[in-house]
């Protein structure tokens, strides 16, 4: 407890560090209570937000509400969140692997970044535009709209001004959390985007702690119950956290160069080939995939099939089963675009680089890629499981929102970003020669690239 104390003085005694700490938590707050600022022209009946906020908690509608932090269940301004710029995020990672024009812009250093960004950006606002009118037609239809709050302002119809203001409202909604996140990544501690998500997931935690507590206090004996659930909780966090840290380090070695009087390379370095390559991205590409066959459904009158009803339920066998495939099969797919084996050979090529008892070039290849598909494997496995363990949970009578924090999306983002966040604040300590923020060792974030032996 002593070290810990001294450790959050050492923090608060880096002027940079608490400007940091202190600029970020500020615009968390702006974040937090924009999500409860509803659109103009919503009915704010109390019952009927709780029966939307009832629909918003599963299926599509549940993973939209858990990103954006409760504020689509709450019509709010910041109802879309993030999700529109993650959505353009991937499409432009996926065009990188395609399209030769961005291939030369990633390759153009931080010029070609700043294009990108500036693509992204314009993208997100397409996404937003194009996910805005479907949210306000389903919030509609649950909430009801207050039109008449329009009749001071225009004589036009104000169901049109409805739709187009709410419309701007989203989009405008969006790019500010956009905003938010990127003066964060610039200004503040830790990966702003990554940071709004995590603070929107935990805010969910109290709710459902608490409603967990009360579930099992209506039992007998379930107070012993409730602590065992919160023991497996901490150790399924351990897990992942193995899981999210897991490497393989691949030795290289650095040919010896004399330039004038000094000698470059002759050094051995390690390329990490993590076991979970592709983070959180398998899930929620399983997850939109599961969620096609309901929405299919959804248009025709067949819904008593033995098929609609084993895709609707998520604690099921068959829909768990083909969730976990799912997930093995994307992690696979993902590693395959993040990582790509033929690139890092010549780019050790180049720089002189050989990996001990390995032939450069085409042989390297194949060795990395055969190194990959051995770590990918074990790797794709335990991250099903994370996805199929929520389900498990609930066989034991766990609530649905608390059981949502034993695995998938919610805590593999939790555990991911707060050991980025703790990586960075450890950095700025090991900057001034204070100590970290453990007793031994370090905290190496995901990502950490090459490590001196």
């Amino acid at each position: 407890m002593k070290r810990f104390i001294q450790t959050l003085k050492n923090i608060w005694s880096i002027e940079d560090l608490r400007k940091r700490i202190l600029y970020t938590i500020g615009l968390v707050l702006i974040y937090r209570i924009g999500c409860y600022v509803m659109l103009p022209g919503v009915d704010p009946d109390p019952e009927k937000l709780a029966a939307f906020r009832d629909k918003g908690d599963s299926g599509l509608m549940g993973l939209l509400n858990m990103f954006s932090g409760g504020a689509f269940s709450n019509a709010s301004i910041f109802a879309l969140g993030i999700m529109p710029y993650i959505t353009a995020s991937i499409v432009i990672q996926l065009l990188v692997m395609v399209v030769p024009k961005f291939q030369k812009m990633q390759r153009e250093g931080e010029s070609g970044r700043r294009k990108m960004n500036q693509i992204t950006r314009w993208l997100t606002v397409a996404v937003t535009a194009a996910q805005a009118p479907a949210y306000i037609t389903n919030m509609a239809s649950q909430l009801g709209a207050s039109p008449e709050a329009f009749h001071p302002f225009t004589g036009a119809a104000p169901s049109a001004l409805f739709w187009v203001s709410s419309i701007i409202i989203l989009i405008s909604g969006t790019l500010f959390v956009m905003w938010l996140g990127e003066r964060i990544t610039d200004k503040g501690v830790g990966n702003g985007i990554s940071l709004l998500i995590m603070i929107g997931i935990i805010a969910r935690l109290p709710f459902a702690l608490s409603g967990e507590f009360a579930t099992r206090m209506n039992q007998s004996g379930s107070l012993v119950m409730f602590l065992v659930e919160i023991i497996v909780l901490l150790v399924v966090i351990l897990l992942v956290i193995l899981l999210v840290q897991g490497t393989r380090r691949i030795p290289v070695q650095y040919a010896k160069r004399i330039v004038g009087n000094k000698q470059y390379g002759g050094v051995r370095q390690y390329i990490p080939i993590k076991v979970n390559a592709a983070g959180v991205m398998p899930i929620i590409f399983a997850q939109a995939i599961m969620f096609l066959p309901i929405t299919f459904m959804g248009f025709s009158d067949n819904t008593d099939s033995s098929f609609a009803i084993a895709f609707s339920d998520y604690n099921g066998f068959w829909y768990n089963l083909v969730f976990f495939i799912l997930v093995v099969v994307f992690t696979y797919f993902y590693t395959a675009i993040a990582i790509n084996p033929n690139q890092m050979a010549d780019d050790m090529k180049k720089n002189g680089g050989f990996i001990p008892g390995v032939k450069p070039g085409r042989k390297t290849a194949e060795y990395l890629e055969n190194i990959l598909s051995k770590v990918t494997l074990p790797g794709s496995i335990f991250l099903a499981i994370v996805a199929i363990l929520p389900a498990i949970i609930r066989l034991f009578g766990v609530t649905s929102q608390f059981a949502q924090f034993y695995g998938g999306t919610s805590l593999l983002i939790l555990v991911g970003v707060i050991l980025d966040t703790l990586q960075q604040i450890e950095s700025h300590l090991l900057m001034r020669h204070y100590d970290g923020l453990t007793k031994t060792g370090r905290i190496k974030g995901r990502t950490s690239m090459a490590i001196q032996a």
